[in-house]
């Protein structure tokens, strides 16, 4: 079965990276695993929280990569010299990854309780002022020099 794109119109040329961003994105939120709460902590500042219970700091890994935050679980010791009766909690290995725009920064992560912490804030830029030097219409330039005034003291 083919997928439908909504960017395969021939009005939409060289948008193809913002389907493979979406694909990617989409194929992120297929996997539930570890769970993760988005949240704003103040006017420019957001956490990610994910539940990440049984990893040490050692078993985790948060990188960024271009635009793209990347978070990776993987236990050290699988527990192969132990023998489980019931095995019901969760330690495979993970990647979770959260596509940022440019004026998100990470600025920092902590782990607590099993859940992993990373603060984002977001970085307004400073709006840039700028002169435009202006020109007469008829190509001549104002080459004036402007006038001097002297003064005398007493």
């Amino acid at each position: 079965m083919s997928r439908m794109s909504a960017f395969n119109s021939p009005l939409l040329l060289g948008f193809e990276n913002f389907e493979r961003m979406l694909d990617r994105a989409s194929k992120a939120s297929a996997e539930g695993y570890p769970p993760y709460n988005i949240e704003q902590t103040s006017e420019h500042g957001l956490r990610i929280t994910l539940a990440v219970a049984g990893f040490s700091m050692e078993d985790l890994n948060v990188t960024m990569e271009d635009n793209e935050l990347v978070i990776r679980g993987r236990h050290a010791d699988d527990g192969k010299d132990r023998v489980f009766v019931h095995r019901g909690i969760a330690s495979r290995q993970f990647q979770r990854s959260f596509v940022l725009t440019e004026e998100i920064e990470v600025t920092g992560a902590t782990l607590d309780n099993g859940l992993l912490h990373i603060e984002l804030e977001r970085i307004l830029p400073e709006p840039e002022i700028r002169t435009i030097k202006i020109d007469a219409a008829n190509g001549t330039k104002n080459n004036a020099k402007p006038k001097m005034i002297n003064v005398e003291s007493d």
